[in-house]
């Protein structure tokens, strides 16, 4: 007994940890760098939640998630680090400042990726083209509809005509707005804006015929289409600007780009940091 305690004593003075707490900190180190790695996943799987989350709500609750679990990599990178120090493991060490630099630069996009799913603004744009505007094409075209129905009968089929042609118009508008929300090209954007923009002016030019073409008495009937018109310009011109931002597009193409690439190199350091020290634990126990 009282050789060992000497022994002990021998090691420590001369700097050296005794055997039993080297294998305590490997045994730790080991389960840090596990849980290192499972925060890891756990933060880039949040993320990706948050991205394809289809409610505001859901996307703030996964980006919650990702930052918690951010956290809790870079304490167990933190706590790890003292331990690979003093067990004199340079091999780890080394491996786990590889690991702390790419997971920087993963930290980065990943807060990119982050702050653009949260705002949503392709979502909004979808939610506005499926709701309100919807609702504003169809009023556009119910009063429409009822100005050419005022028309003298000698000219009901050319106001019936210029009532289809000016519904048709909006619909067209109404169609383009879903590509243009999936859109990530702002050339192809700005030419589907032009369309638009075009199809706005021939129903307004619909609707100035149409108004001509009605008796005197009954000219006011194109008020209601007009006001529909406007209503549903409006709301146009907010759902461009939403879908202009992109930030879901924006965020799903850092996701399966960029930030995909960082990820696996990670994933591969820690990897590697793992089996470097279950090489050490094998040749401890040996």
């Amino acid at each position: 007994m009282c050789l060992i305690v000497v022994s002990v004593a021998v090691l420590v003075a001369a700097g050296c940890t005794p055997p039993r707490t080297s294998l305590e900190q490997l045994s730790q180190a080991t389960m840090l760098a596990a849980d290192l790695r499972v925060q890891f996943t756990k933060a880039g799987d949040a993320a990706n939640r948050s991205v394809m989350a289809d409610t505001d709500e859901a996307s703030v609750t996964f980006a919650h998630e990702a930052e918690a679990a951010t956290q809790d990599t870079q304490k167990d990178s933190a706590a790890l680090r003292p331990l690979l120090m003093s067990l004199e493991y340079s091999q780890e060490q080394q491996i786990l400042d590889q690991f702390d630099k790419q997971f920087a630069d993963y930290r980065a996009v990943d807060r990119s990726v982050l702050d653009l799913a949260v705002e949503n603004t392709n979502l909004k744009a979808q939610r506005l083209s499926f709701g309100p505007v919807h609702d504003a094409a169809t009023a556009f075209q119910s009063a429409a509809d009822a100005a050419a129905a005022s028309a003298a009968q000698a000219d009901r089929w050319h106001a019936q005509a210029l009532a289809t042609s000016a519904v048709a118009g909006v619909r067209e508008i109404e169609v383009l707005q879903a590509p243009h929300i999936a859109e990530s090209d702002d050339a192809a954007m700005t030419r589907m804006e032009a369309s638009m923009a075009a199809a706005e002016k021939n129903v307004r030019a619909s609707l100035t015929v149409l108004s001509m073409l009605l008796p005197a008495a009954s000219r006011s009937e194109v008020q209601p289409a007009t006001m529909a018109l406007d209503q549903f310009m409006t709301l146009n011109a907010q759902l461009i600007a939403l879908s202009r931002q992109n930030s879901n597009v924006k965020s799903l193409a850092l996701s399966l780009g960029k930030k995909r690439m960082l990820s696996a190199s990670c994933d591969d350091t820690l990897r590697a940091l793992q089996d470097a020290l279950a090489k050490r634990g094998f040749s401890a126990t040996r």
